[in-house]
């Protein structure tokens, strides 16, 4: 039986999980909270650097501002299609004015800008605001 690893959101563990057992409804072995709800989980840079490197599910990581309304355009997309995605994919934001460091080190010009993960390693990046379908598209090519 192969697994996969998936990071919690509440307590940063990382969780062993069958690939074939269906995790929608998983909780956390440590913390016992559920891995997956269907958010967008807003985390730190600590938190950020676990997510990407222990998932062995794909990372989608919207790098975003408060004061950015294209931000708060895509804020509310993201929402649903993690919604729809999930446990597929882990969903998380930046704030890119609380973590500016991190914004540099991923070379971040325009928000909101999204980074898809997969291994620890970037596969692709997308600028700017988007709608649901354009946004699952662009994952399912990125992934190709």
């Amino acid at each position: 039986m192969t697994s996969q690893h998936v990071v919690c959101t509440h307590c940063d563990s990382t969780n062993k999980t069958p690939v074939e057992k269906n995790i929608a409804n998983a909780n956390c072995g440590k913390c016992h909270q559920p891995l997956f709800s269907g958010t967008v989980y807003d985390i730190s840079s600590e938190q950020f650097e676990k997510q990407v490197k222990r998932n062995t599910i794909p990372v989608i990581a919207d790098f975003w501002a408060d004061w950015c309304q294209p931000c708060k355009i895509l804020g509310p997309v993201m929402t649903q299609v993690a919604n729809e995605l999930e446990p597929a994919y882990r969903f998380v934001k930046i704030d890119t004015d609380k973590y500016q460091s991190l914004a540099g080190q991923y070379a971040i010009r325009g928000i909101p800008t999204i980074i898809l993960f997969n291994n620890g390693s970037e596969i692709s990046r997308q600028s700017g605001a988007m709608d649901g379908n354009s946004l699952k598209s662009w994952i399912s090519n990125s992934l190709k």
